[in-house]
């Protein structure tokens, strides 16, 4: 239930210089001082220069951010190619959709039969599941899914079923169910309830339909998948931009 906590709360190197290079700059700097109080007081007005190993230093850190904005540049350039723009969103999708940049998430709203819902839905994530066995070794393979937060209240300021969903192409999975008093702090450790998976079948299928005519269904859960995963890829390409702009500022 950890994954869901964190759903409802969404919410510098120098090397050192060596001693060597510390003596030898002590010493040039002396040697530039003297030479300007000799020049000053022979009334002549000294040429301003600095030292070359300030411009060595320079220079090697230049060849290294450059070398990393060409590489920036590069992953840009093919996640620019790869990025496919999702369409439209379709008319019988069910929620409106609060999507801000930058964020990990997003925020479904709707009202069915005057009940306010409210759905956080997550970027998709790696699951890792058992496979087959094969003699002595275990297959796993490895599937994504988007786990989202599913909240019907009855008012605002109200109680609310919550909801923590997994969801798979196809296939919604509910993990837990909770009523949620909004007086109530989220560090008061209130009773959950059971294991979803431990309630009584029927009983599951029911809340499964409660949720299916409140908008929660496979049409409804694959589309978000689609949009999640593009948003995954719009938020790395615009990371990949921000820490150039950075690079190079």
């Amino acid at each position: 239930m950890a994954i869901f906590t964190i759903l409802r709360r969404t919410a510098s190197s120098a090397i050192p210089r060596s001693i060597r290079s510390i003596v030898t700059q002590r010493n040039y700097s002396s040697a530039i001082l003297k030479n300007t109080n000799i020049c000053f007081s022979q009334g002549i007005i000294p040429r301003t220069f600095s030292p070359i190993l300030n411009f060595s230093s320079l220079s090697t850190q230049s060849k290294s951010d450059l070398n990393l904005v060409q590489i920036l540049d590069s992953e840009i350039e093919e996640e620019e190619e790869s990025c496919i723009e999702l369409d439209e969103i379709p008319d019988w999708f069910p929620f409106e959709i609060k999507d801000d940049p930058g964020k990990q998430t997003i925020t479904l709203g709707s009202n069915y039969q005057g009940e306010d819902i409210k759905v956080v839905v997550q970027m998709p994530g790696p699951v890792e599941e058992e496979g087959e066995e094969d003699g002595d070794n275990n297959e796993e393979s490895v599937q994504t899914c988007i786990s989202m937060i599913v909240s019907v209240a009855k008012g605002r300021n109200k109680p609310c079923l919550e909801f923590g969903c997994t969801v798979y192409p196809d296939e919604i999975s509910i993990d837990s169910l909770s009523v949620r008093d909004p007086d109530t702090s989220e560090d008061d450790l209130a009773y959950e309830g059971p294991n979803f998976s431990d309630l009584d079948e029927n009983l599951q299928n029911a809340f499964h339909k409660y949720l299916e005519v409140r908008g929660i269904k496979p049409s409804t859960t694959n589309f978000l998948y689609e949009y999640m995963s593009n948003k995954e890829n719009k938020e790395y390409l615009n990371w990949l931009k921000n820490v150039k702009y950075f690079v190079e500022k």
